[in-house]
């Protein structure tokens, strides 16, 4: 299992490049078209930087509960092992909720999206919608990973 989440870990890594990647390219272009007369001014890269940007975010936002940098605040003195422990189960707890929020109102967005249309790229609204329960699904699969590991460490500490 653990061989599955790394490779599902490096294949939203390597999501993340190629969409900040692409994204140069339609800002690149609204910005070019602005300032001089070289590129004539398409309307649908800003629709396309904007769905770009909203994977983008979302993408980062996954990789960063799996690598434990995105929802941790360094408030507390350095702990005992066994204490930050108990204190990134709790704080697994919190984001917890907030991906269960995100997977249901998530697919609540989807289904209020699913005949919809961009309006200048015409692209389907679901693939750009479905990037909040996607993360939020995710999240709930590295926090599970998480959880485990902490758990199996304090049992460790505990049975010693």
């Amino acid at each position: 299992m653990k061989r599955l989440i790394d490779l599902y870990h490096k294949l939203l890594t390597w999501l993340l490049v190629a969409t900040v990647a692409i994204l140069v390219v339609p800002v690149t272009m609204q910005i070019v078209s602005r300032y001089t007369g070289l590129v004539p001014s398409y309307i649908w890269t800003e629709e396309l930087s904007r769905f770009l940007f909203i994977w983008m975010v979302m993408l980062g936002a996954m990789i960063a509960v799996r690598e434990g940098t995105h929802f941790e605040v360094d408030v507390w003195p350095e702990l005992p092992l066994r204490a930050a422990a108990w204190l990134r189960l709790v704080s697994h707890l919190f984001v917890l909720v907030f991906a269960l929020v995100f997977v249901y109102w998530g697919m609540q967005f989807v289904r209020f999206g699913w005949d919809q249309e961009s309006e200048l790229a015409e692209l389907p609204m679901p693939f750009i919608f479905l990037a909040w329960p996607v993360a939020g699904l995710t999240w709930i699969l590295f926090l599970g990973e998480a959880f485990a590991r902490d758990l199996k460490f304090l049992l460790t500490v505990e049975g010693k």
